[in-house]
Parts: structure tokens; sequence; C-alpha cells
């Protein structure tokens, strides 16, 4: 007989994205193993539990191996957590065992006098959580490996029996066999997360990923991570479903030939690419829409990736688009980044800050093909798929601008393979007549929506985006077509 299924016990580790790879959090009252190399953040990730942990009223026990505690107490405040008022209202104790270079010569070392410490700290704060940081010190006091074991399972005992919710942090190097070196270790715990700091084309990245997790599903993938104002946070992808909000009612360009060509102007929630060589006027087209967002009392976020800000309010005043007032009104609001000052997941990190501050409406990302900038086309793609979730979850309509090089129906239109998720695609070119070199605007696609089929010539004046006054054909309607199709 087929029992019911019953989710082991976790604890919430507060951690931005962590919890939501660990389907809820840490084992509650087990071990949790988490390894990596110097510059990792392991000691980050154990310090964040255990002060998420006091904030949500579980007290803990920080125990450091390698660092002294006015260290620990230090560095946690360039994080914003003020270890010294937990410690004093008794939700925090920080304990150092730094072992004196006597005992690890002569391995006359006993773990049952750092237990007896342990264990009198964690009685008098009434402790649910525990962090040894740095154990893989221990562990180089016994030259003999069945003591380290017997040792270590004391330890594993020890845990347990107290029901603690326990984090062990250990220090591999890349060269390093971990399954070697720490294999014991790995079997012991619930739970083994890994830690890596890499360089990819000159860029320096971090990942983690979940090893094993007794009784529990978890995210298998490796998650990018960075160390934030606050805190670590991971953008995770674990989701199979797509959480993106249903596209809205049309919102307009802020040119009325565009709109007509697209029935109406875009649709709310959703991604617009606009794609063009480099003076076909794609700043320019964002401006515009941009301007008649925030005269609509709504908020734009714009995010450059190829000039200044001042540049680019100077630049639009050629064109007639004055940012400056939605500026002052707080209704627009410019972040400007060059794309290879960071990697990619810092990028991410500060715009998401970004979105939760100010709550657009609306985003602009100008230029796509600046992002491959930030180390890779790998790196590119994956900052704008995470990006691109994060906005259709909010239903933030989107445009993204991108430079070709070449004729652009030669090229796929996006640059690095993201086109499939973009609601619609506005194409800006160049054309030759006579002697002449016209600009010519075609929507190649509207998601959800009927539009023109036909290419329309612009012109860019003084007074901004313009179309010549001509005949137009209507928008070809899907199902009037359909209808026609079928002889109907």
């Amino acid at each position: 007989m087929r029992g019911k299924r019953r989710p082991i016990p976790k604890v919430p580790t507060k951690i931005a994205g962590l919890d939501e790879i660990l389907e809820g959090g840490l084992p509650r009252g087990r071990t949790t193993l988490v390894s990596g190399g110097p510059g990792s953040g392991k000691t980050v990730l154990g310090l964040e539990f255990l002060f998420r942990g006091a904030m949500a009223g579980e007290p803990g026990v920080f125990i450091t191996f390698e660092e002294r505690a006015a260290a620990i107490r230090l560095n946690a405040r360039s994080m914003g957590w003020d270890l010294p008022a937990l410690e004093k209202s008794g939700k925090i104790a920080i304990i150092e065992a730094r072992m004196p270079g006597e005992e690890i010569l002569s391995g006359d070392f006993d773990i049952q006098g750092m237990l007896a410490i342990a264990g009198g700290h964690a009685k008098r704060i009434g402790a649910k959580r525990i962090v040894m940081d740095a154990l893989d010190m221990l562990l180089q006091v016994y030259d003999d490996k069945k003591r380290e074991h017997d040792e270590l399972a004391r330890l594993h005992n020890w845990l347990v029996d107290r029901g603690l919710t326990s984090v062990l942090s250990v220090k591999t190097h890349r060269d390093d066999n971990h399954g070697l070196q720490y294999e014991f270790l790995d079997f012991m715990a619930d739970c083994v997360i890994r830690l890596d700091h890499r360089v990819t084309g000159q860029v320096a990245t971090r990942r983690l990923r979940v090893i094993k997790y007794r009784g529990s599903g978890f995210g298998t993938n490796e998650y990018p991570y960075v160390f934030a104002e606050h805190g670590i946070v991971l953008f995770p992808l674990t989701i199979t479903e797509l959480t993106h909000q249903p596209l809205g009612a049309k919102v307009s360009t802020g040119l009325k030939g565009l709109d007509r060509m697209l029935d109406g102007g875009f649709r709310r929630a959703s991604c617009i690419l606009i794609s063009g060589n480099s003076g076909t006027g794609k700043t320019t087209l964002a401006s515009t829409f941009a301007r008649a967002a925030c005269l609509r009392g709504e908020r734009v976020f714009y995010l450059n990736f190829e000039e200044s800000k001042e540049a680019m309010i100077s630049g639009m005043l050629s064109p007639g688009i004055d940012l400056r007032p939605s500026i002052r009104a707080r209704k627009l609001m410019i972040q400007t980044a060059m794309p290879e000052s960071t990697g990619s997941d810092d990028h991410l990190n500060r715009v998401i800050e970004a979105i939760a501050d100010f709550k657009p409406s609306h985003m602009i990302l100008d230029a796509v093909s600046a992002c491959v900038r930030m180390g890779s086309e790998q790196a590119a793609f994956d900052f704008m798929m995470r990006l691109i979730s994060v906005v259709k979850e909010r239903g933030i309509t989107t445009i993204l601008t991108n430079q070709v090089n070449g004729p652009s129906n030669e090229e796929e239109i996006s640059g690095i393979g993201f086109s499939s998720v973009v609601d619609a695609v506005v194409q800006l070119r160049f054309v030759e007549t006579g002697q002449q070199v016209n600009r010519q605007v075609f929507i190649v696609k509207s998601r959800g929506s009927s539009h023109s089929n036909r290419r329309q010539l612009y012109v860019i004046t003084d007074g901004g985006i313009e179309f010549p006054e001509r005949p137009q054909r209507p928008p070809v309607r899907r199902a009037k077509a359909l209808q026609k199709v079928g002889g109907k």
C-alpha cells in the first residue's frame, strides 16, 4: 500500500533565491555542508543564514576556526548586519575556536572541549541554528584518517542529538579533488552545496550547485549569485511553468504613424525589440515612447549601455525630445553602465534592485548588442533571458534596442538568439532611392495583434520622428484574412 508523501521539515534561509532552489530551505535539525574556494562566499552564506534566523526569532551560534570574531563582526557590518546588537540581545553567539600551533603540531586537540563550550552558549541563548566556519582547519589537526572520521562522527551526533540545524563550511581549491578530500563529510551531511568562483572571458562569476539533498527535491542546475548590498542574491530559473503576465491593452508608442501601423500601439506587458543599423533612430524612437508614457503619468526605467545619462539627454534635444521634465517629475529613471565593468550577474542584480525600488510600468534597454561586452555571447544571452523573465512576471512593458551591422534581413534579429521570446519586432533600416538615402520602418511581428504588412518611410526632424502623409492600407486583420483564404 502506497503511503502519503510527507515532505521533510525545512528551515527557510531567507537568502534571496536560495529557498527556491532548495524547495523551501535547509533540512531542519540536520547538517548541511557548504564547500568552495577562496572568495566564493562560504562565510557570508553561513553568516546570512544565522543573521536571517536571528531576525526571525531563531537564535544561533557561529563558530569560526580561522578568522577572529572581531573580523567577523566587521565584515558583517559591511552587509548591514549588526551582529554586536544581536549578541547583546542574546540572539547570536560568536565563538573563536582557532587552534594554537602547538596543538596542531602535536595532534592533541580534542573536539569534546570545543563542543562543551558551544553547547553552553547554545543553551544560554536557546540556539536553533549553528554555523561552523572553516571546519577544514579542524581537520588539519588530525593526521590519522580514522581519528578524523571518529571526531567528525562525534560532531555530527552532537549536532543531531541537540536538534540543531547546522551549516559546516570547508575550503576547496581549484585543483583539489573534493570527493577524495572530504568524502566522509559528503556522505555524513544531509545537504551538500558547492560554491564556485570562476573567471570566464576575464569576467569573474560565481555559481552555486546543490550536490545532494536527502529526502527532498532541489534545483539541479548551476545558479549564478552575487554579493549585493544586503547579502547574497541568487538568480534561479527553477520553475518549469511560465508565470508571465498576459499581454494587456494597447499603449501608444508616442507616434501616430507607428500607432497606425501597430493598430493602436504596443501591447502592455509585452516585450518589443527595435532593431536597426546605427543612425536609424532606435534611441530616438525609444525615447519618444518614454516621454509619451511619462506625460501619461506612468513611470519608465531607462537602462543605457551605450552612452552616459548626460550625453543621452543632450543628444535627444536635437530631435526635440526633452527628457529633463520627466526626470524632474520622477517619472523617468535613467541608469547607465559600462557592460564590461562587471559580470552579467552583477548587472542583472543592479537592474532588479532598481525595478524593485522604482516600480516602473515600462522599461527600455539600450542596447542588447552592447550586452556581449559583459564577457561573452552566452553571458549576454543569460542576462537577457533572466531579465525578460523578471519583467514579464511583473507585467512591465519592455522595449529593447539592438544594433545590427549589416542588412537586417540577413541577420538574426536580436543578435544573441532570444528573439523567440519577443512579442513584437520593429525593424528600422536605410533604403537608397536614386541619389537619396531614406529611413524605413517595418513591423516584423506583433504577437496577439494585427499590424501593417507594409514598409513605411519616416524622417527624423527637429520635432522628432515624422511619417510623411500618404494613403495607408488598413492593418491586416487575421480573422478577415482567414475568411478570404477559406472562400467565405
